[in-house]
């Protein structure tokens, strides 16, 4: 499926389209699509599997994760589930950040730009709090350890944009979960990575405040040596921190990039689910 801009949709990059699915304790929840089923696996083989995805900053009330979502669903045929990673209370609003961050790579941003964001900050401290990693983490991991008891599946798959994927990071360490896909995550300890049980695929943006090329390679130099756990990096040129869930769509590059990572999680989830 290829975005088309909308106008209405311009300001905090929020993606067109209206969700399907429904809010069910808390979370948001789209069944899976059986036309996506495969032929080689019954409806019932394909209800045992599930998505897990998790949001950026913003949470539940931006409309992204619930399109996306509904895009996962009608391509895998598998539930996919967006959790509220911060009990009721959101980071941040998407337009709060609209002209502060970069939208190309090398883009600078002024002084007074640089000042509002970091104030921006510094009132969201009480938030940040609330919802630390540690603390996000262990909702998500309750929400997850609930699913499996009370839906029964059996295979489950996160993938996680920005905070989320640091939650995913989290999460690759447990038996909670089977795959991860990492799309620009926030911050993490390589400390995390050498625990890794499941294989993950990284969806990597060409310049990224949060996943600098430093922490990237190393993460993946931690990975490589770990030749029993599957992992694969994709870099998209052209892109920044946020690409893979709350596009530019007016920039060709962003476009294409949030197009080909969605491309390339769905294969990570056919190969590895």
């Amino acid at each position: 499926m290829s975005y088309k801009h909308c106008e209405h949709c311009k300001g905090g990059y929020v993606l067109p389209g209206t969700p399907k699915g429904e809010m069910r304790d808390g979370a948001y929840f789209v069944a899976g699509s059986q036309a996506a089923t495969a032929e080689s696996e019954s409806a019932a083989e394909s209800k045992r599997r599930a998505i897990v995805l998790l949001t950026d900053i913003f949470g539940l009330p931006l409309v992204n994760s619930k399109i996306m979502a509904d895009r996962f669903a009608d391509s895998l045929g598998y539930d996919v589930w967006v959790p509220d990673q911060f009990g009721g209370w959101p980071i941040m609003e998407a337009s709060e950040l609209d002209g502060k961050l970069p939208q190309r790579p090398g883009e600078k941003l002024s002084l007074l730009t640089k000042l509002a964001f970091i104030w921006l900050l510094i009132k969201r401290i009480p938030r940040l709090i609330h919802s630390r990693p540690s603390v996000a983490g262990q909702r998500i991991q309750t929400f997850i350890k609930k699913l499996r008891e009370e839906r029964g599946y059996t295979r489950i798959g996160t993938v996680g944009y920005c905070f989320g994927g640091t939650t995913a990071i989290g999460l690759a360490s447990t038996e909670l979960i089977n795959s991860a896909v990492i799309c620009h995550p926030g911050g993490f300890s390589t400390k995390q990575i050498a625990q890794f049980k499941v294989p993950t695929s990284w969806q990597c943006a060409e310049e990224d405040f949060s996943f600098t090329p430093k922490l990237r390679n190393e993460t993946e130099a931690i990975l490589t040596s770990q030749k029993n756990i599957e992992h694969e990096f994709c870099d998209y040129k052209g892109t920044v921190h946020g690409f893979a869930v709350r596009p530019n769509l007016d920039i060709p590059e962003s476009k294409e990039g949030f197009e080909k990572a969605f491309e390339a999680s769905l294969s990570w989830f056919k190969k590895t689910l």
